[in-house]
C-alpha cells in the first residue's frame, strides 16, 4: 500500500513532536542568549575597570612627576588592548601629559553590536596615591570600542542557534523512522490485509497482529476488525439463505398471482356489472328526487292554495262583529290553520337543508322584542299552571345583525318544545349577550329527556320514545329543523336535560350588535311585588324596576303588609287579593295565565286594579308603570302595541284565477284602504293595464288562459309601465320559485298564505305613501 510520505501518520506525528521541540529549543535558545547578553554586558565594564585598576598606579606618578613621555609609553600601552581605541592622561592642572588615538575595528556583526552595545563606551579614573586618597594628582581616560566584545557575544549567539537547528533536524529524522517503525509500518501491514480480505469469500481468514503490538491500540484495532469480519459473514450467510428463500417464495408468488389475477378478472366483471347497476339506481334516485322536489312543489302549491283561503275568510271574520263564543270558535280555527302553515314550513325548510337551497338574511332587527312577540304568541299554548317568562339581559343590545326570520323559528320551536311538554312550574326564555355570540335559553321544567334519547331527538321525524308521540302528538321535526338553522348561521344548539327535572336548551349564534342597549326614562315612585321567590316574575321586576328608578321590595305570599304605603302592588297570586286590598289603597297590577282574568264584578271590588297576562314584555310592563304612577286617564296600553293600518289609497291591479283567494286578498286590500281591481289571468291583466293607471299588481303565477310569467314578460316587453311594480303571490314556496319570478321581471315576491301584516309591509315597500 502506497501513502504518501506528508499523508503518514508517523511523519504528522514526527512533525508536530518536532515543531513543538524546535519551539520549545528556539526559545531556550533565546533564554540562554539573552542570560549571554546580560553576562557579556557586564564583562565589558569589569574588563575595562580591571585595566583601569592595573593603570593606576603608573599612570598616577607619571602624572605627579609630570613625565610626559612615559605618559606616551604608557597610554601606547593601554591602545594595545582590542577594545581601546583612545586614552589620554592629563594632570592635576588638568594639562595634556600625553594622548593616542586608534580606528574602531569594522566587520559584518559590527550594526548587530552597536544595536545591542551601544558603539563606543567613555572611562575615567581619578589618579591619587594610596596614602592621599583625597589629593587628585590627575586623570585617566579611556574611550572603549565595544564592538570586540559584541563580536564575540554574536558568534556564540550564531554558534547556539544553529546547533539548535541541526539537533531539530537530526531529532526529525530519528522520530520519523522510530514512528514509521513503530507505528506506521504495523498499520500499513494490517491495512494490507484487511483489503485482501473480502467478507463473505471462501478464502478469508483472520487478520494477524504484528509482533509486539499484541496488547496496544494496533491490537485492539485488529480483534475489533477479525469480529466485523466475522459478523458480516454471519450477516452476507443469513442474506444468502434468505435470497434463496425469496427465490423460493417469489416462484410460489408467481403461481398464487397468476390465480388471483384471474379471479380478479372475474370479480372486475362483476364490479362492471355492478357499476351499471349503480348508475342505473343512481340514475333513479335522481328522478326520485327530482320527483320529490315537483311533488314538494305541487303540494306546496295545492295546499297553501286552500290554506290563504281558509286563514284569510277567518281573518276577516275575527274582523266583524261577534260575540264571544262565535269570536273563541273562529280564533281556534285560525290558529289551527297557522298550525298547519308552520308544519308545512317545517317540511319544506327540511327540503331546503337538503337540497343546500337555504338563504340568510342580514339586517338589522330587535330580538328582544321578536322573542317577545313570539312568546306572547305562543303563551295561549301554556297550561294555565305554567308560568312563562321572557328574561332579557337590561344590557342586550337594542338591534343586532342577522335573518330575524330564521331567528323566530329557533325561538318558536324552542318554546313551542318547551311548553308542549310542561304541565306545571316555569318556561323561561332567557336571552344575554358576550361580545358578538347571543345566547338563547329555553328552560323549562317538564318531563325531561333520557340521556339515550338526548343524541337522537335532532334526527328528522323522531322523539324521545313513542309514549311521547302518542300523549304530547308531534311530527318531530321542530328539533330537526332548529338545530339544522344554528349550524346554517354558523352556531350550535345544546340541551341539558334529566328525566323528571326539566330540560334546557341553548342555541348560541353569532349575531353581531347592530344598536347598543337603550335606557328608558327613568320612573319614580315605591312599589312592591308579592309573589313566590322562586317565580319568573319576582325575577323579571327585580332585574328591571330598580333599572328603571323605582324604590322595589319583594314580599313572599305570607308576609305582613303592614306598614307598608307603596305607590303600586304587582302580584301574580289572585287569590292574595282579597286579603291585600282592605290593607293596600295603591293600585294593583295583577299578572296571569293566557285567558285567566277576574270577572268585571271582582274587579270592580279590587279597584283600582288593572290586569295583564304572561308573558309580560318590558315595553308593555314600561308603559303599565308609567300610567298607574302618572295616575294618567288613558287607557292601559296592552301586551303590544297595535298601529292601526294605515290607508295607502292605492290602486291595485289583483291577477288570481282562484273564487276564494280572489275574496280574501280583495277583502284584506280594502281593508287596507285599497282600490282593487280583480282579472282572472293574465291576458285580462293586460287589458286592465290598458284601460286604466294602477300602482301594483299582484300578479299568481299559475292560471289558465295566461299565466302569471308570461304575463310579466309581456308587460315588461311592451315597455309602457317601466316603473310598475309586480309582486307575485304564488303558493309555490320552493326556492328555485323565488329566481324564477325575479328572472320572469317581477320585483317581488310573496308565499301564499298570507297576512294582513305582510300584505301592508309589501304595499309600504312598493307604493309611496300619498299626501
Amino acid at each position: 500500500m502506497d501513502i504518501k510520505l506528508t499523508h503518514r501518520l508517523s511523519f504528522k506525528q514526527a512533525k508536530l513532536t518536532v515543531l513543538v521541540g524546535l519551539v520549545l529549543g528556539a526559545m531556550l535558545s533565546l533564554l540562554q542568549i539573552g542570560i549571554d547578553y546580560a553576562s557579556e554586558n557586564a564583562a565589558i565594564n569589569r574588563e575595562i575597570q580591571s585595566l583601569l585598576e592595573i593603570s593606576h598606579n603608573p599612570a598616577s606618578r607619571i602624572a605627579y612627576n609630570l613625565d610626559s613621555e612615559l605618559a606616551q609609553e604608557l597610554l601606547l600601552g593601554l591602545l594595545r588592548s582590542p577594545a581601546i581605541i583612545g586614552a589620554q592622561l592629563v594632570d592635576s592642572d588638568n594639562v595634556i601629559l600625553g594622548s593616542v588615538q586608534d580606528q574602531p575595528e569594522s566587520g559584518r556583526y559590527r550594526a548587530l553590536s552597536d544595536s545591542l552595545f551601544g558603539s563606543n563606551r567613555s572611562f575615567e579614573e581619578r589618579l591619587y596615591f594610596n596614602h592621599l586618597p583625597e589629593q587628585s594628582i590627575g586623570a585617566l581616560h579611556l574611550e572603549v570600542d565595544t564592538y570586540p566584545f559584541g563580536k564575540r557575544f554574536l558568534q556564540r549567539a550564531e554558534v547556539t542557534l544553529l546547533g539548535g537547528f541541526i539537533r531539530s533536524i537530526i531529532l526529525t529524522f530519528i522520530l520519523l523512522g522510530l514512528f514509521y517503525v513503530m507505528l506506521t509500518k504495523p498499520l500499513v501491514r494490517v491495512i494490507s490485509q484487511i483489503t485482501k480480505n473480502k467478507p463473505g469469500s471462501p478464502g478469508q481468514s483472520k487478520v494477524r497482529c504484528p509482533c509486539g503490538h499484541q496488547d496496544d491500540e494496533i491490537g485492539v484495532l485488529v480483534n475489533a476488525a477479525n469480529q466485523q469480519f466475522e459478523a458480516m459473514a454471519r450477516e452476507m450467510e443469513y442474506r444468502r439463505r434468505a435470497e434463496n428463500s425469496l427465490t423460493e417464495y417469489l416462484a410460489q408468488l408467481e403461481t398464487i398471482v397468476s390465480v388471483r389475477t384471474q379471479e380478479l378478472e372475474a370479480i372486475n366483471e362483476q364490479l362492471r356489472h355492478s357499476n351499471e347497476e349503480l348508475e342505473a339506481a343512481r340514475s333513479t334516485a335522481l328522478e326520485m328526487a327530482q320527483a320529490r322536489s315537483a311533488f314538494l312543489a305541487n303540494m306546496s302549491h295545492e295546499i297553501r292554495t286552500p290554506l290563504n283561503g281558509l286563514l284569510g275568510m277567518l281573518a276577516l271574520c275575527l274582523d266583524s262583529p261577534l260575540n264571544a263564543e262565535q269570536h273563541q270558535q273562529l280564533s281556534i280555527a285560525h290558529d289551527s290553520g297557522k298550525v298547519l302553515v308552520e308544519l308545512l314550513n317545517d317540511i319544506l325548510d327540511l327540503s331546503k337543508f337538503d337540497a343546500g337551497q337555504l338563504e340568510l338574511e342580514h339586517i338589522a332587527f330587535d330580538l328582544g322584542s321578536l322573542i317577545e312577540d313570539t312568546a306572547n304568541l305562543l303563551s295561549q299554548n301554556a297550561a294555565p299552571s305554567v308560568e312563562l317568562t321572557c328574561l332579557i339581559d337590561p344590557n342586550f343590545p337594542t338591534l343586532v345583525l342577522g335573518d330575524p326570520t330564521r331567528v323566530r323559528q329557533i325561538v318558536s320551536n324552542l318554546l313551542s318544545n318547551a311548553l308542549k311538554f310542561t304541565r306545571f312550574g316555569r318556561v323561561d326564555v332567557r336571552l344575554s349577550a358576550q361580545d358578538d355570540l347571543v345566547r338563547i335559553e329555553v328552560c323549562d321544567t317538564g318531563i325531561g329527556i333520557a340521556q339515550e334519547a338526548q343524541a337522537r331527538i335532532f334526527s328528522p321525524f323522531t322523539q324521545a320514545g313513542a309514549s311521547i308521540t302518542r300523549q304530547f302528538g308531534g311530527t318531530g321535526l321542530g328539533l330537526t329543523l332548529t338545530n339544522s338553522l344554528c349550524e346554517v348561521m354558523h352556531g350550535r344548539l345544546t340541551i341539558r336535560s334529566q328525566i323528571g327535572f326539566g330540560s334546557q336548551f341553548c342555541a348560541e349564534l353569532p349575531l353581531p350588535c347592530h344598536t347598543p342597549a337603550i335606557t328608558p326614562k327613568s320612573l319614580s315612585g315605591r312599589v312592591i311585588v308579592v309573589s313566590a321567590a322562586s317565580s319568573g316574575l319576582s325575577e323579571l321586576l327585580g332585574s328591571y324596576l330598580p333599572l328603571w328608578g323605582l324604590d322595589y321590595k319583594h314580599y313572599s305570599l305570607d308576609e305582613s303588609l303592614a306598614d307598608t304605603d307603596p305607590h303600586l302592588l304587582i302580584t301574580d297570586c289572585p287569590e292574595c287579593l282579597f286579603g291585600l286590598r282592605p290593607a293596600i289603597s295603591a293600585p294593583i297590577l295583577l299578572v296571569t295565565a293566557y285567558g285567566n282574568f277576574m270577572p268585571g264584578d271582582q274587579v270592580n271590588a279590587l279597584a283600582p286594579l288593572q290586569q295583564k297576562a304572561r308573558p309580560l314584555s318590558r315595553q308593555a310592563l314600561y308603559q303599565t308603570l308609567q300610567y298607574l304612577l302618572l295616575k294618567k286617564d288613558d287607557d292601559i296600553p296592552g301586551d303590544r302595541i297595535i298601529t292601526p293600518p294605515v290607508s295607502h289609497r292605492a290602486r291595485i291591479l289583483l291577477v288570481e284565477d282562484n273564487p276564494v283567494n280572489q275574496l280574501v286578498a280583495k277583502g284584506m286590500l280594502s281593508k287596507l284602504g285599497c282600490d282593487v281591481v280583480v282579472a282572472a289571468h293574465g291576458g285580462e291583466a293586460l287589458t286592465q293595464l290598458e284601460q286604466r293607471t294602477f300602482d301594483l299588481v299582484l300578479m299568481d303565477c299559475n292560471m289558465p288562459v295566461m299565466d302569471g310569467y308570461e304575463a310579466t314578460r309581456q308587460i315588461r316587453h311592451r315597455g309602457r309601465w317601466p316603473k310598475l311594480p309586480i309582486v307575485a303571490l304564488t303558493a309555490n314556496a320552493m326556492p328555485e320559485e323565488r329566481e324564477r319570478c325575479r328572472s320572469a321581471g317581477m320585483n317581488d315576491y310573496l308565499a301564499k298564505p298570507f297576512r294582513r301584516e305582510e300584505l301592508a309591509a309589501l304595499i309600504d315597500t312598493w307604493v309611496p305613501q300619498k299626501n
